[in-house]
């Protein structure tokens, strides 16, 4: 079971290429914060625009800085079914604990499309898998329905949920195996999903705050209510700043002033406003980061 703060790497670039001793850097200082494990290649780490040289190996780089420290989930997915198998039997043989499998973007399967897409997967390696439903990115939803289903299959056996939707959670362990892994993809929202019976959150503002928010999950595991909810609130600010553009365009600012890497994006990110980067800095300094 997965649990805990698990951030969704930033992948670091210098001069457009990718900067693998800040990469390095960057996973030890996660781990070293308390981090619950560790997710590279993710959406966050702008995997749609990494060649799949890349993509493997920031993937086995990760897995050799942790060095067994903290799980490792790879990012795995694409719009391209058979792209997502060979990515997935990759990260399986290289050592990966799990595989995150975003929804097809841009493509708009049906239910029965996103069912066989992730059948393939699964039948095709033998890592677990984690869906990772974000309709806000992706355009299509995963129903519950269509959930419940993939889970009966030998390796799916968790969510990243990125719809914000609250109740979702309650409605689907109602009826899901009582073994899937629950896992909040929305920072905001993160304590109020543990609330709704959730195991963690793969999150972008662990990124540059991995103490505070491996922090508020222990508290929350271990039942100190109240001390989650005064870490959340300190959070709060920074979950909202690091969104005023596209992620990860803010996060990778606030990594570069914190001295972890360039605040480099590829393109078509683009750097961030002067308007966003004062309101960063200005957070990172109230909250005590900086």
């Amino acid at each position: 079971m997965f649990y805990g703060s698990i951030p969704a790497v930033i992948t670091p670039f210098k001069d457009s290429n990718v900067d693998y001793d800040s990469l390095n850097k960057i996973n030890d200082f996660l781990i070293k914060n308390g981090s619950n494990g560790l997710v590279p290649c993710g959406t966050t780490g702008e995997s749609p625009t990494l060649s799949h040289n890349e993509h493997k190996k920031i993937i086995e780089e990760t897995i050799n800085v942790s060095n067994k420290r903290v799980p490792i989930i790879a990012g795995t997915g694409s719009n391209n079914t058979i792209e997502a198998i060979e990515y997935t039997q990759h990260a399986e043989k290289a050592g990966a604990d799990a595989a995150l499998i975003v929804t097809p973007y841009y493509n708009k399967p049906t239910q029965l499309g996103l069912y066989e897409h992730y059948k393939m997967i699964s039948e095709n390696t033998s890592i677990p898998i984690i869906i990772y439903n974000i309709p806000g990115r992706s355009v299509v939803d995963m129903s519950i329905e269509t959930m419940v289903e993939l889970s009966k299959l030998k390796n799916i056996i968790g969510v990243k949920d990125a719809t914000n939707d609250l109740f979702r959670p309650l409605l689907t362990k109602n009826i899901m195996n009582s073994d899937f892994c629950y896992l909040s993809g929305e920072d905001g929202t993160a304590l109020a999903y543990l609330a709704q019976g959730g195991h963690g959150c793969i999150s972008v503002t662990a990124n540059v705050a991995p103490k505070l928010c491996a922090d508020m999950h222990t508290a929350w595991r271990n039942g100190d209510i109240k001390q989650a909810q005064k870490i959340n609130l300190k959070l709060a600010k920074l979950h909202h700043v690091l969104f005023l553009e596209s992620s990860p365009g803010p996060v990778k600012f606030a990594a570069s002033l914190l001295g972890l890497c360039f605040p480099e994006t590829r393109l078509p990110l683009f750097k961030i406003s002067q308007a966003t980067a004062e309101a960063v800095k200005n957070c990172l300094k109230e909250i005590e980061l900086i």
